[in-house]
């Protein structure tokens, strides 16, 4: 980005970020559906889950619980994306002397900023629920880093369908089966003991990489090659996404 736009995309994310600020309903809601889902799954169904490992349920399900927030909560990018573009709010800005990319790029930092703090939200309500770790601020920061880049890549995904959407349900449907990934995958239960094509999708999917990599560092366990999976899903999926979004986004302002 070149200076104008780094100030220009500064300015924009202000304005967005100030919106949520205002109505911060959309960062309780994105958090609500995960803390449910961890509640139920660790006082109802917890109880009746073998994991093989030593530690609580909770420690073993929270890695999965973030990425559900996290696939959560860009759908509202999504559907504010599609709200700026079918309110001409686009073209308005394209009569403005301003960056184009900025308008894209606002959404998508105000899409971190705010799927971070539903992140720290859950976070904090697991550790009421007892969720222990003994990670290292090394650890931390890495688990923080995979987070954000997942955020970046499910965002620029959200850019997709928010700039190709023809209704306002249409915009947001697309994280439906974000959302429902994890379940088929170790967020939940070890693929082990899944029935065998079931089991194959689960440990190929880019979740499971995921996962397995955020828990062994919040245990301060060796990462594997896990971690090196995990993040070529990522880069792959960001790389693809955001070239998308901006072949669409340049198809719309022709």
């Amino acid at each position: 980005m070149t200076t104008y736009a780094i100030r220009d995309t500064a300015t924009l994310t202000g304005r967005s970020l100030t919106h949520i600020l205002r109505s911060p309903d959309t960062i309780i809601t994105t958090a609500v559906t995960p803390i449910a889902l961890m509640l139920l799954f660790v006082y109802v169904f917890g109880g009746a889950i073998r994991t093989g490992t030593d530690g609580s349920y909770v420690d073993y399900l929270l890695p999965g619980i973030l990425l559900i927030t996290i696939a959560s909560g860009v759908a509202y990018t999504s559907y504010r994306l599609f709200l700026d573009l079918s309110g001409g709010i686009f073209e308005r800005f394209q009569s403005m002397p301003i960056a184009r990319s900025s308008v894209l790029w606002a959404h998508v930092l105000t899409s971190v900023v705010a799927n971070l703090v539903s992140v720290a939200v859950v976070v904090g309500v697991a550790l009421v629920m007892g969720f222990r770790t003994g990670a290292s601020v090394g650890a931390w920061l890495a688990v923080a880093g995979i987070l954000t880049l997942f955020t970046l890549a499910l965002t620029w995904l959200a850019v997709v369908a928010g700039l190709s959407a023809k209704s306002v349900d249409g915009a947001s449907a697309f994280s439906y089966p974000l959302i429902f990934l994890p379940f088929i995958s170790s967020a939940f239960v070890p693929t082990a003991s899944m029935p065998g094509p079931v089991a194959w999708f689960a440990e190929h999917q880019p979740v499971t990489s995921i996962v397995d990599t955020i828990r062994a560092l919040f245990d301060g366990e060796p990462v594997g090659t896990d971690i090196w999976i995990a993040l070529a899903w990522l880069v792959g999926i960001l790389a693809v996404a955001y070239v998308w979004a901006i072949a669409i986004y340049r198809r719309k302002l022709r």
